[in-house]
């Protein structure tokens, strides 16, 4: 098995493409170790010691390690731990049965009033169909968390997280796209 590794705009994390589906719907974050007890795959990559940050997406695993620490020294360990995980088919989540859910995905909400719903459809439908697969090429994802007052709500995930360019992201493309085509939107911020 032979697994690819991206760079991403954020120096701290790393995308890699094990060349099949890791989460055939949705994506998943773990922030912390405790977080990861409900994946097999992002216990063993915390295990290392210097992951401070494990995201799932469709076809792509992104690892982001603590400040100091050095990918020379983390993408050996980090590619292991993969092979390993993708070798054996080792399940992605830990099953229910062991006591443990499938994490599901934070539904928190800002709020919506539904007045603005034909407004939030457009919204949705555009980050759907114009943003995620652009922040997904970069190792994240973005996720709608409401639309008040006229500002969109957006949380970033992954390799977006925490990411020096992230702001920019949000404020020149996602705000300026989404002024464009929905003109009731006047802002966007992070959730």
């Amino acid at each position: 098995m032979f697994i690819e590794t991206e760079t991403t705009p954020n120096p701290a994390t790393l995308k890699f493409l094990p060349g099949e589906i890791v989460m055939a719907s949705g994506t998943r974050e773990f922030t912390n170790d405790e977080d990861a007890d409900a994946s097999p795959l992002a216990q063993a990559l915390f295990s290392l010691g210097d992951v401070t940050g494990v995201f799932f997406g469709r076809d792509f695993v992104s690892v982001t390690i603590a400040p100091g620490a050095a990918w020379s020294d983390a993408k050996p360990q980090v590619l292991a731990v993969l092979l390993d995980h993708f070798v054996s088919g080792t399940p992605l989540f830990v099953s229910a049965s062991a006591g443990f859910a499938v994490p599901a995905e934070d539904d928190a909400t800002i709020g919506d009033d539904p007045a603005d719903a034909d407004v939030i459809d457009q919204i949705k439908d555009l980050i759907e169909t114009r943003v995620r697969p652009a922040v997904a090429n970069d190792g994240g994802d973005i996720v709608y968390r409401g639309f008040r007052d006229g500002v969109v709500f957006l949380q970033m995930q992954g390799a977006c997280s925490g990411c020096p360019s992230s702001s920019a992201t949000l404020k020149h493309g996602i705000e300026s796209l989404l002024k464009h085509y929905v003109p009731e939107v006047n802002e966007v911020r992070a959730a």
